[in-house]
């Protein structure tokens, strides 16, 4: 048992830890919130996704729709534009003084776009399927449902120390400056990753 929970600790940290979409807004919202307990929805949906697309690729679910190629066409479609938009949104946040730039998104708003990093990012949702999904097949039974539930308690602790993390950054930042070059990487990064997805549609 404890060599599963070795392997899905291992194997969840390496899939998270790269900076992406997700981690890049999930930081930006801690960074941008006036108490940590408001950027607490981002972080459970953000969570509640991962558990969902764990679950998904453990069971083989997820599989069985991805093979299809109109499912992935349609992802990389849907994760273009929104990265498209969402880069729009960040490359044009200006910076303001403390008592200013603490306006947080409202919660539905926090949600809908958490979802929407979470969900609408196909490299995250293949390498979810390819990755966690094919390294669950050795396991069984119990061994199958604790090397699942490490890989989602890895992502909830994540999350919630990465917007630990931004908002520390963000109290220390009082004009802001950090939290505009940070939109203006992650609106970079953004357009790039979309970029690549739109070239996959064309290879």
């Amino acid at each position: 048992m404890l060599t599963v929970i070795f392997h899905a600790l291992v194997l969840s940290f390496s899939l998270i830890l790269p900076l992406g979409v997700q981690n890049v807004f999930i930081f930006n919202q801690g960074a941008s919130s006036p108490r940590y307990r408001r950027v607490l929805p981002v972080v459970a949906t953000a969570a509640f996704c991962d558990v969902l697309l764990i679950a998904l690729a453990v069971t083989g679910v997820s599989l069985i729709i991805l093979v299809h190629n109109w499912v992935r066409i349609s992802l990389l479609i849907a994760g273009a534009a929104f990265l498209t938009f969402m880069g729009v949104s960040m490359w044009r946040a200006s910076p303001q003084l403390a008592e200013r730039h603490r306006q947080q998104l409202p919660i539905r708003q926090q949600i809908v776009y958490a979802l929407s990093v979470s969900l609408l990012n196909p490299h995250a949702i293949l390498d979810t399927v390819g990755v966690i999904g094919t390294n669950s097949l050795q396991y069984t039974g119990a061994d199958k449902i604790v090397f699942a539930a490490v890989c989602m308690l890895v992502s909830a602790v994540w999350f919630a120390s990465l917007a630990f993390a931004g908002r520390l950054v963000g109290k220390l930042d009082n004009r802001g400056t950090f939290l505009l070059v940070l939109n203006k990487l992650s609106a970079l990064m953004m357009w790039g990753i979309a970029a690549y997805m739109v070239w996959g549609l064309a290879a």
